[in-house]
């Protein structure tokens, strides 16, 4: 496993996560804003392809049926999990 590779596409989904949300937070109160509409579009778009991308590689990001369905072996138990990396 490289450890290294796995890091950035995790560190690429935290800053998209993080681009979503601060849109998410200005359309709230610019919900007329086209422009931030697009890209709040765009960083989804993008975040659900680093997530996919990264569970199909190393596994699930989250459990409790929010990562989508596991293969076999139970996957969420095959580590590192995200967070001990």
């Amino acid at each position: 496993m490289n450890c290294e590779k796995q890091l950035a596409l995790l560190r690429k989904i935290q800053e998209m996560e993080f681009v979503a949300i601060e849109l998410n937070l200005y359309l709230d109160t610019h919900p007329c804003d086209r422009d931030a509409i697009n890209d709040f579009n765009c960083a989804v778009e993008l975040l659900k392809k680093y997530k996919e991308k990264y569970e199909c590689e190393y596994g699930p990001l989250l459990n409790f049926g929010f990562g989508g369905p596991s293969g076999e072996p139970w996957q969420w138990i095959q580590g590192p999990w995200p967070w001990e990396l």
